[in-house]
């Protein structure tokens, strides 16, 4: 008898660690963060692909999903819908979510410039500054998107208004290229490797450059914070160790950025997002290497900047009052070791 009150409660022990161990993995499923990228190959979001390849998330303990998304202004609206945890786009979206009574943050800021250029096509050539770009469509990533906004307010700066110019969603790489090849617009923003394709084969020239601190300084007045891994500030405040680990990991892909060359950080990379030209990628990377913060520490004029230049053109900044302090914290990326 006693031995089969043993092995009874053997067994019962036996499906006890057993369930609690599929509590646990399940668990573990159910942590799993994703993050939707506004465009994953384009180099002003470098971070979130580079720290997948480093393995910066797996040594967290992180079980990070990256989602593409081509318009930042599409990301935003998936992190509002609860579809993922964060976004790595321009940190614009704070400022402008919280007009609208949304409490966004950003937890890292990847960038001090935009890290974008305002191409014109050579069809063009009467195109030499901004003020000529007056009954002109230029392409834009999304209505709504960053992209718009910066370029109504480098266009307010020569002395149009916002009626003066079409702004065209064209998105980026091929759509953008082909738009510009068929005179669907004249000029437009983009990034890299957008820019070096098409200044490479003759097609565009710049007009105005934001991917330095000088040029974004010059055209924008101050450094301009852009991209950045933002999330809800409430979903931060319950999930602070999960938070703490992103930041983590994407601190020390910050680093890895200030200490390598473009070349070494593109080894890191998927070979397709060299369209073809590794050396014009890498030559990108490394001109544009400015761009990125090396400590995820947001700058401090910046969001002043981001609101002058939203408080223009969003119409649901224009005359609103910003709580700038809440649109982004420092909190995680100063605990990185």
């Amino acid at each position: 008898m006693r031995s089969s009150r043993t092995l009874f409660h053997t067994v019962a022990l036996s499906l006890v660690m057993t369930a609690a161990s599929l509590g646990a993995t399940a668990a573990h499923a159910a942590d799993k963060i994703s993050i939707m990228v506004g465009g994953y190959e384009k180099q002003i979001y470098l971070p979130a692909k580079l720290a997948e390849s480093l393995g910066y998330f797996k040594d967290e303990g992180l079980d990070v999903e990256l989602l593409n998304e081509s318009a930042g202004v599409d990301a935003e609206n998936q992190l509002l819908a609860g579809a993922v945890q964060g976004v790595v786009g321009f940190y614009d979206h704070c400022v402008d979510l919280q007009a609208k009574g949304k409490f966004i943050e950003s937890v890292v800021q990847f960038s001090q410039a935009p890290g974008e250029v305002e191409l014109v096509s050579t069809k063009h050539p009467e195109i030499k500054s901004f003020a000529d770009l007056k009954g002109k469509s230029v392409g834009v990533t999304g209505l709504g998107s960053s992209t718009n906004f910066l370029t109504l307010y480098m266009a307010s700066k020569a002395g149009l208004s916002p009626a003066d110019v079409t702004p065209v969603p064209v998105g980026a790489g091929q759509t953008f290229i082909a738009a510009m090849q068929q005179d669907a617009i004249q000029a437009g923003m983009t990034t890299e490797p957008t820019i070096s394709r098409m200044l490479k084969t003759g097609e565009a020239t710049v007009l105005v450059d934001l991917r330095t601190l000088k040029g974004t300084e010059a055209a924008l007045g101050g450094t301009y914070p852009a991209a950045s891994l933002y999330m809800d500030a409430a979903w931060v405040a319950a999930h602070k160790e999960d938070v703490q680990k992103l930041a983590n990991a994407f601190v020390k892909t910050l680093r890895f950025i200030n200490t390598h060359s473009g070349a070494e950080i593109a080894e890191k990379m998927p070979k397709d997002f060299y369209v073809g030209d590794k050396e014009g990628y890498i030559k990108a990377l490394d001109a544009g290497k400015e761009m990125f913060t090396a400590d995820g520490v947001m700058p401090e004029d910046g969001p002043k900047t981001v609101l002058a230049v939203l408080s223009q053109f969003s119409k649901n900044v224009k005359g609103k009052t910003i709580d700038l302090s809440k649109t982004y914290t420092t909190e995680f990326v100063k605990n990185v070791k």
